[in-house]
């Protein structure tokens, strides 16, 4: 199945030049395997070489790239490619998904006290239990649960394997053995939210476990009881959050990271892959490190001094034995 270039053009915006909006794209493409009938698209100046190679037979590009795309051929011309290309994923998974899954599949489990909303899809092997609510539009892959009381809001996505609303983590220490805290709470998950393969967010112990509009989970993250996740966050893969933390709005945090429990993130914080969070971030930057983690401009200075640390001990070495030399001479 293809699409015109005038129909991605009257769906998408964007200036379409060089080339003909009757022409059929077949596929979406990286732009240096492109090839005739092919869209690609081109986010990067320094990939330009790659651009005046191309094959496809339209690029999306930004407006300071105009004049070298249409030296090759046909252009889309638009602010942001990047963009543009996500929103072109959209259109085409639309255009030949053979309409939107909607209902309960026969193998799933949902208790008779649950709500979902008719608009929404609940996948194979999914279980939603008792009390749970699930919001218009909102998609439940393949063997994802849903504890009790739970909530989902509209137009989310569960990929396979998403458990929400397991017990949080938490045991008091008795005379060498542990007495269970039973989690009352539950967890609360706002609009337009994704969550990856295999995630796990615990509900709360007394309050609710809460993930804001629009956050971004990858696959693999722990997030554990009582936290709260601001609108637009978005964390990579194998993150793990402790408990009664809360991150605030439109952070970015990388894969692999581990924040410890009771901290305060502020809103606009980025944090580096393999960090290691152990005191709060009061304020918005890019914060780096195993231990001790810093802002990230200090952090790359000590990484460059460590980097010398070597040398620095032998050039030292050297001046004390010179000293030392000195000394003995006298």
């Amino acid at each position: 199945m293809s699409l015109r270039l005038g129909k991605i053009i009257d769906e998408l915006g964007g200036s379409l030049e060089g080339g003909s909006g009757e022409a059929e794209i077949l596929r979406i493409a990286p732009l240096e395997t492109a090839g005739p009938g092919d869209l690609a698209f081109l986010n990067n100046p320094r990939y330009q070489s790659q651009l005046a190679a191309s094959r496809a037979a339209c690029v999306i590009v930004a407006p300071a790239m105009r004049e070298v795309a249409l030296a090759r051929g046909a252009c889309i011309v638009t602010p942001d490619p990047y963009v543009y290309f996500a929103r072109l994923t959209q259109l085409w998974k639309r255009a030949h998904a053979g309409g939107v899954q909607q209902g309960i599949h026969p193998s799933a489990v949902v208790d008779p006290e649950a709500f979902v909303d008719p608009s929404a899809y609940i996948g194979p092997l999914c279980v939603v239990e008792r009390g749970a609510r699930i919001g218009a539009h909102t998609v439940l892959k393949a063997r994802v649960n849903v504890g009790e009381r739970c909530t989902i809001g509209e137009r989310c996505i569960l990929h396979p394997g998403v458990v929400i609303g397991a017990d949080g983590f938490g045991f008091a220490p008795d005379k060498g053995d542990w007495v269970k805290i039973e989690q009352l709470g539950a967890v609360r998950i706002g609009n337009d939210v994704e969550i990856g393969a295999n995630t796990c967010i615990d509900r709360g112990a007394l309050e609710d476990t809460v993930i804001e509009d629009s956050v971004k989970l990858d696959n693999l993250i722990q997030i554990a009881h009582n936290v709260h996740i601001g609108h637009h966050t978005a964390m990579a893969g194998c993150t793990a959050v402790a408990g009664s933390t809360r991150i605030g709005a439109h952070c970015m945090i990388a894969g692999a990271a581990s924040i410890i429990g009771h901290l305060t993130i502020a809103d606009n914080v980025h944090i580096s892959t393999n960090t290691v969070v152990m005191r709060s971030i009061p304020q918005a930057g890019h914060y780096t490190g195993v231990f001790p983690f810093d802002d990230n401009a200090s952090w790359e200075k000590n990484a460059a001094t460590l980097r010398q640390l070597y040398k620095l001990r032998e050039r030292v070495k050297a001046l004390e034995q010179t000293i030392k030399n000195d000394g003995s001479d006298r």
